[in-house]
């Protein structure tokens, strides 16, 4: 018995030490100083006015629309393009225009033959033809990147010529 008193008070004595610290923990801090809210901050700037289609009719004065005339942009030159610069990109054009046409016939020819299918030509028979040793898928991807190439001299051509103020239509 003595022994289960002592357990008992034991137990009495954490407890009240423990809800004794709680209480001390749970006392509200001391007060901070009074904020001074009483003058509005200096940075407060009016919102701006957004327009309706509503509001245009009422207002007075110039509405810009678009922006000002500041931040229009420059317009290409008017004078016409050297006409020796564009014979020659015409002239560049066409051949890079005939070297895609011809490709694009051979792709036509590989088709064909993987498939099963005829030539193209007319003959049949082309004395002046090698024998290949590729794949004719290997062929094929090939001329696809040959084009690609061509395709993209070709843009590079036109965005050149496009820069110095050559119009499309004088390059047809």
């Amino acid at each position: 018995m003595p022994r289960s008193l002592s357990l008992a008070f034991s137990l009495i004595f954490f407890a009240a030490v423990s809800a004794a610290a709680q209480s001390q923990d749970a006392s509200p801090p001391p007060p901070a100083a009074p904020a001074q809210d009483s003058a509005p901050p200096a940075d407060t700037k009016k919102p701006k006015k957004v327009w309706t289609n509503e509001d245009i009719p009422r207002s007075t004065g110039a509405v810009s629309v678009v922006g000002d005339a500041k931040s229009k942009p420059q317009l290409a030159s008017s004078k016409p393009a050297n006409a020796q610069y564009v014979a020659s990109v015409r002239k560049q054009l066409d051949k890079l225009q005939g070297q895609v046409a011809d490709i694009d016939k051979q792709l036509v020819d590989l088709k064909n033959f993987s498939a099963g299918e005829p030539s193209t030509t007319a003959s049949g028979i082309k004395l002046n033809k090698k024998y290949e040793r590729e794949p004719i898928e290997v062929q094929i991807r090939a001329l696809q990147s040959q084009k690609k190439d061509l395709e993209s001299k070709i843009d590079d051509l036109l965005d050149e010529a496009r820069k110095k103020g050559v119009d499309s239509s004088q390059l047809r």
